[in-house]
């Protein structure tokens, strides 16, 4: 029962990044940084596309993705364009990967050690949905900010 609802979840929730970065006025507020807010939308977008993609593409849909965490937090400027791509890649590797998850993987323990100790797949995909769904308004509050 979880699946679907993980899966629309992180699905729902990716649509909604796109629609942030579609929404700056200004392509290049998307990488800007001022005061206290060092991280930049493209960068939050960028670590959220290499997030699901190692921890649902890589580990559970076995997609051979390679995670480079500190390029997700120093590359830019990435054109629009090209980061909506990368988050439309990463929603057909969770849709792929998701339509072939059982109910039983959910229960057994994620392959990887993360956080504190060893946890359930349910477990941590909701962990993974609830990360995107910060991030997400990260986003939403650097567009407000910083595109006007």
């Amino acid at each position: 029962m979880l699946i679907p609802i993980l899966k629309k979840l992180l699905l729902r929730d990716l649509e909604k990044l796109k629609t942030e970065l579609e929404l700056y006025r200004d392509e290049q507020n998307i990488w800007l940084v001022d005061k206290q807010i060092t991280n930049t939308a493209g960068n939050l977008c960028l670590h959220l596309i290499g997030n699901l993609n190692t921890y649902i593409g890589a580990e559970l849909g076995k997609t051979g993705y390679i995670r480079n965490r500190p390029l997700e937090f120093s590359s830019g400027p990435i054109p629009r364009t090209e980061l909506i791509k990368r988050i439309d890649d990463t929603a057909q590797t969770i849709t792929a990967t998701f339509d072939q998850l059982t109910e039983e993987q959910m229960a057994d323990e994620y392959p990887q050690q993360v956080m504190d100790g060893k946890v359930s797949t349910g477990y941590f995909l909701t962990h993974l949905a609830s990360h995107l769904a910060y991030h997400l308004g990260q986003v939403n509050y650097h567009r407000r900010l910083l595109d006007n």
